[in-house]
């Protein structure tokens, strides 16, 4: 779906510049951003290395590990059909408290395997359960106290202050999550979206 609205903004935005004698225009500029694309990206590459050799650092020192077991009690009222010491559970823990940190290149298979064992306790085959909709709320609000790689951006860019925006970041992270936490809650209690675990279909699954 997203290559296809990607697709209608290329080709409406060659169409309008066409019909508006602009096609030179929209030409150097695609050229231009492809050379700033460039520069940027190897601009990220010597603070990135240098968040994620902190980050790693903190991982060895057992910080990760400090954070996951604060991060359980939080956790477990928001997903009350997940056994504790289930591999699930300590897999949201991990992608969270990579999040947190901002190690998103770490977060993002810790993501998927969590995703895999949810689907594991998964009555439901074919619907996603209310533990995995609450789990890709959550990571979509985007959890992040330290945003390392807009950090990288803005300084790869120039900015006299790039780390200025923690603050707002977290002000931003904390509205987002509350938000879609309280969203999902109200969301799988409405009969057009609560699962029905009752139904014949989950019967035939659980035997």
């Amino acid at each position: 779906m997203i290559n296809v609205i990607w697709l209608a903004f290329i080709i409406i935005g060659i169409l309008v510049a066409g019909l508006t004698g602009n096609i030179e225009a929209v030409t150097d500029a695609a050229i231009s951003n492809a050379d700033t694309a460039v520069n940027l990206s190897l601009g990220l590459i010597g603070v990135m290395t240098l968040w994620l050799g902190i980050m790693k650092i903190a991982e060895e020192a057992g910080l990760v590990r400090a954070l996951s077991r604060g991060l359980k009690p939080i956790l477990k009222p928001l997903f009350p059909d997940v056994p504790t010491d289930h591999p699930a559970m300590g897999a949201i823990v991990m992608n969270l408290a990579a999040n947190i940190l901002g190690l998103g290149n770490a977060a993002t298979p810790l993501g998927l395997k969590a995703m895999k064992e949810l689907q594991e306790i998964n009555p439901i085959k074919d619907t996603a359960s209310n533990a995995m909709v609450t789990f890709l709320a959550i990571n979509t609000s985007s959890v992040t106290l330290v945003a390392s790689t807009v950090i990288a951006y803005r300084n790869s860019a120039g900015s006299a202050n790039p780390t200025e925006i923690i603050g707002p970041t977290i002000v931003a992270t904390l509205a987002s999550t509350v938000a879609a936490v309280i969203a999902v809650k109200i969301l799988q209690k409405m009969p057009a979206f609560r699962i029905n675990e009752n139904s014949e279909t989950v019967q035939k699954i659980t035997k």
